[in-house]
């Protein structure tokens, strides 16, 4: 999980966005698709494999940022005649367009995920599949993995199944105006029911011990007056905490990859995220840094309880919000086959078995869990180029993972110096929220305001773990994304 997200807008040539090209060229990010993968990819575009089931008649609509065009999911939310609800779910095929061996699927293969840069995304398959033909656009009719699974009256999970249909969105929402037309009540019922479902699967991750962190965005805007460095390049920071709709949205993606993996672990061959249980000491250092803080998190109140009464529009529930995702560090893929399930199927913070297989457009190993449900509910046996690839399918996400946090690294690191450029020598309030266990004087703090979170060097005895402390600024050099500050 990001330590936290951030976008950027202005000039091309503002200092920011330079420093972000230069990242991208230090990171050998592969941005251009190689000519004979883009002409694939466009005659792909023009002869998908089209599956028999029309499913165009029922209004899908997406809920997505305004400005995204790579739109994975489409949904449908119903009530069931004697009580409950029927969610149906639809996902991009992405397999009714790339070969297996092809160069599309090499290339998908070597990008393994779409990287996010405050300025721009490199997307993990050419736009003209990943923004074009494949994105479930309103008023596109689309090949798509169909999920429908019907829930009860408290909703839990009754049925779940999947197979391949056309589909066709109706509407492209944005989170804000679908929370605006919830609170308002002019929301129709496919809609409001957005909010009745999400709420009754929030209630059951209270239930089952999961945690949803409503880890705050960041985002980076330029001055208005242009201040800062006398080239237009002043920036300012500004958090959007996410909305309600937001974790509703993010349930009925949950509820389907929790269904995906239970149904590859029963039909013995799948791909599930797992993580572990969080070690003790973790823990204990978020209750030192909690304290340092000012949040206040009784004994007796477990972590996952404490994280749901947090509020991410409070600066230090933020804060802590962000250190809260060092917990979810550890997580991986486990895949398996021929009936041998692994001992580890659980993810920590779903408190359940759980599959990523919603976003395949953005993520490659959702194209392969999509494919492995497929089987199973048609009791069929397993794709060979999928079992194929499945043996190291958990390795290549890995390394896919470690790019994607080089990049967010780097991108932060850019961010924080170009925001604190001007500022070296001067004293801030901060908090120890890391120490290294063999350089006690070696660590990180997160400063109160401005949000940033960074090196912190020097001292002659041990930084003091989850409290506040008084930093000086030492270093912040845009090109190379250093910041670094001493005790003051």
């Amino acid at each position: 999980m990001p330590r936290r997200h951030l976008h950027v807008t202005g000039a091309a040539e503002a200092p920011l966005r330079a420093a972000l090209r230069d990242l991208r060229a230090r990171l050998d990010v592969p941005e251009a698709f190689p000519a004979n993968v883009l002409a694939e990819a466009e005659w792909a575009a023009t002869a998908p494999r089209l599956p028999d089931e029309d499913a165009t008649g029922v209004s899908f609509f997406t809920i997505d940022p305004p400005t995204s065009v790579d739109l994975d999911q489409a949904m449908h939310l119903s009530r069931r005649t004697g009580g409950g609800f029927r969610v149906r779910y639809a996902i991009a095929d992405v397999a009714a367009y790339v070969d297996p061996g092809g160069l599309l699927d090499a290339e998908a293969h070597r990008r393994v995920t779409t990287l996010y840069f405050p300025d721009e995304r490199v997307p993990l398959h050419p736009t003209a599949l990943s923004e074009g033909a494949a994105s479930l656009l309103p008023d596109q009719t689309c090949p798509a993995l169909l999920w429908t699974v019907d829930l009860d009256a408290e909703g839990r999970t009754e049925r779940a199944e999947v197979r391949r249909a056309l589909v066709r969105s109706r509407a492209k929402l944005d989170y804000g105006g679908v929370q605006r037309d919830i609170d308002a009540g002019t929301a129709e019922e496919p809609v409001a029911l957005l909010a009745e479902i999400g709420r009754l699967r929030e209630a059951l991750e209270v239930e089952r011990g999961g945690i949803s962190l409503n880890v705050p965005e960041q985002e980076v805007i330029e001055s208005p007056d242009g201040s800062g460095d006398g080239d237009g390049g002043g920036y300012e920071l500004a958090y959007r905490a996410p909305l309600p709709a937001d974790a509703w949205n993010a349930q009925i993606s949950l509820l389907t990859g929790m269904a995906a993996a239970e149904i590859m672990i029963e039909y013995g061959t799948g791909v599930l995220r797992t993580l572990p249980v969080a070690p003790d000491g973790a823990v204990g250092r978020l209750r030192r840094t909690a304290r340092a803080l000012g949040v206040d998190w009784p004994h007796h109140v477990p972590y996952a309880q404490l994280v749901r009464s947090l509020d991410p529009r409070l600066p230090h529930h933020a804060a802590f919000l962000q250190e809260c995702t060092t917990l979810l560090r550890g997580a991986g893929y486990t895949a398996f086959s021929g009936g041998e399930v692994p001992e580890l199927t659980t993810h920590a913070a779903v408190a359940a078995p759980y599959a990523h297989c919603t976003a395949p457009l953005r993520r490659l190993v959702d194209r392969y869990a999509g494919e492995l449900c497929l089987a199973a509910c048609a009791g069929a046996e397993p794709p060979e180029w999928v079992l194929a690839a499945l043996p190291e399918l958990p390795d290549e996400m890995e390394q896919g993972a470690r790019r994607a946090g080089a990049v967010e690294r780097g991108c932060v690191d850019i961010v924080e110096a170009v925001l604190l450029k001007d500022q070296v020598g001067e004293v801030f309030d901060a908090v120890v929220v890391d120490v290294r266990e063999r350089e006690p004087a070696v660590g990180t703090v997160q400063l109160t305001d401005p949000a940033v979170v960074a090196r912190i060097e020097g001292g002659p005895a041990g930084l003091p773990l989850g409290e506040r402390l008084r930093v000086r600024l030492t270093r912040a050099d845009p090109g190379t994304g250093t910041v670094l500050f001493a005790p003051a």
